[in-house]
């Protein structure tokens, strides 16, 4: 599986993703949709087959009732609510009856089809009160008894349990009617209903998948192709097909990308030109500037037999000649960084003693104390080292107080050099401009010793080495310059040369 592939997986099984988002919303609107639907259905279902199953049995049981209680004489014997009772449950629908009457003393006698399935205790209390209950006789009834029923649970069987009383003084009536196979059909309906449910739920759920690859590959080819634009290939282009919304925003950024590229290759352009025109211009200014300055060394020489008023003229143009070579030379080491051509030569040196001679070849040896350990060796370019220090200690020498103190130190497979002054310190607002190009911390004082390159120069030098320097003030007062550059730059060097692979990666086989 190609990284790509992972990415795009990884992504799509995220909470948080489109995809996963547009499967949740779909599988829960079929969840919804499914469960109402069937719970419907079933609630529709379960009220016909009770209803009908119901409906049969008490119409059954109230002719029976008119047709063969009816018929017992109005004292009947416990032979005669026995047979009767009988009679009625074999002619039945599949239910058992119960026949109640009393004898002449008002003792209840009662006759039962099946004395194990059915007897009195069956009855619920609350159903032989209605039934015993006499109705009044109005305009709108005009039976004193009426049919009453109740669905109960006996043992864990539902059952239709009905009462009623022949008007004139017959016999009370009940019929006890199983509705377990009623609940068994309900429970497979239910068993379907809930496997229909799940099958839609499944089925949304692949739907909301196959919309989401259909809606979201566009997306995903922009995404990724957004990411390549971002990473610098401004080639990049989608295949555009169709004239939906996603064809219109692919075409969008086919037009800004190629806006983008354009744009981004005249910045190169001009860029590159003025990159050259600086390059061309200090190659061109070198040439009189070693002549002017071979000039002015002269002319300092011969300044003290000069006219006293001449001579600080003299100084000013040697001043003014060095502070121009300087700017030169920086603008070139400016240039060759724009352009990718400053390389590394590196040597195994003793840090302590390159400090010491970048220290004593400008004379600073009285203003600088040095905490180094001899023999602390590191594999870099002792000639741009030699340029960081300098910069770093000169701009503290300049810009800060004395007495400056350098102090060197590993940590782990770093070496750190830190510069310290005991002046003022960096205001705040300065700092985060300390190592831009040709920034001065005062507006008002433009011209100054200083060209404005040097901390950028020095930072650039450190970034070469896959280092870097900080800029901070010191509790105790003071600026501290912190630079920090790996002991042995070797692995830079390797991944600057020309077929070299990517970092980590070995390019023998």
């Amino acid at each position: 599986m190609t990284e790509t592939a992972k990415r795009s997986l990884r992504a799509g099984l995220r909470w948080t993703s489109l995809r996963m988002r547009l499967v949740v919303v779909f599988a829960l609107v079929a969840l919804v949709a499914a469960a109402s639907a069937s719970g419907i259905a079933y609630w529709l279902n379960r009220e016909a087959v009770l209803t009908r199953t119901q409906g049969s049995a008490l119409d059954d049981f109230r002719r029976q009732m008119q047709e063969t209680a009816a018929a017992l004489p109005t004292r009947p014997t416990k032979d005669d609510l026995q047979r009767a009772a009988g009679e009625m449950a074999s002619s039945s629908p599949g239910y058992s009856v119960l026949l109640e009457a009393e004898r002449e003393h008002g003792k209840p006698i009662v006759g039962y089809s099946d004395l194990d399935v059915f007897t009195r205790a069956h009855v619920p209390d609350s159903l032989q009160q209605q039934v015993a209950r006499k109705q009044p006789l109005t305009s709108s009834n005009e039976h004193e008894y009426h049919l009453f029923w109740q669905r109960t649970s006996i043992a864990g069987t539902p059952y239709l349990v009905a009462g009623t009383r022949i008007i004139g003084g017959g016999p009370t009536g009940y019929m006890l009617k199983s509705l377990d196979q009623e609940r068994q059909d309900l429970n497979s309906l239910a068993w379907s209903l809930g496997i229909a449910t799940a099958l839609a739920l499944v089925g949304s759920a692949l739907l909301a998948q196959a919309a989401a690859t259909t809606v979201l590959r566009p997306v995903q080819r922009l995404g990724d192709a957004a990411r390549k634009l971002g990473e610098g290939k401004l080639d990049t282009r989608l295949v555009v097909s169709g004239t939906d919304e996603l064809a219109d925003l692919s075409r969008t950024f086919n037009r800004t990308a190629s806006s983008l590229e354009k744009k981004v290759a005249d910045m190169s352009a001009r860029e590159e030109a003025s990159r050259r025109f600086v390059a061309d211009m200090s190659h061109e200014l070198r040439t009189p500037l070693t002549a002017i300055t071979a000039v002015a060394e002269v002319l300092e020489d011969e300044a003290d037999t000069l006219d006293p008023m001449i001579a600080p003229a003299v100084h000013l143009v040697v001043s003014e000649t060095r502070r121009l070579n300087d700017l030169v030379e920086n603008l070139m080491e400016v240039t060759r960084f724009d352009a990718g051509t400053a390389r590394l030569v590196l040597d195994d040196v003793d840090v302590a003693d390159q400090v010491t001679a970048c220290i004593d070849a400008r004379a600073w040896l009285d203003a600088v104390h040095l905490d180094a350990e001899r023999g602390m060796m590191a594999r870099l370019d002792p000639r741009r080292l030699d340029v960081i220090l300098a910069n770093l200690i000169g701009n503290a020498l300049k810009h800060g107080g004395s007495p400056v103190g350098v102090r060197v130190r590993t940590e782990g497979e770093e070496l750190v050099i830190e510069v310290r002054d005991h002046g003022p310190g960096i205001p705040e607002d300065v700092l985060p401009h300390v190592f831009d190009r040709f920034y001065k911390a005062s507006a008002s004082r433009p011209r100054s010793e200083g060209s404005g390159l040097g901390l950028s120069i020095a930072m650039e030098n450190a970034h070469i080495h896959g280092g870097d320097i900080s800029a901070a003030n010191s509790p105790d007062g003071g600026a501290v310059f912190t630079l920090r550059l790996p002991r042995d730059a070797e692995r830079i060097v390797r991944n600057d040369e020309p077929g070299a692979g990517a970092p980590g990666e070995d390019g023998a086989t």
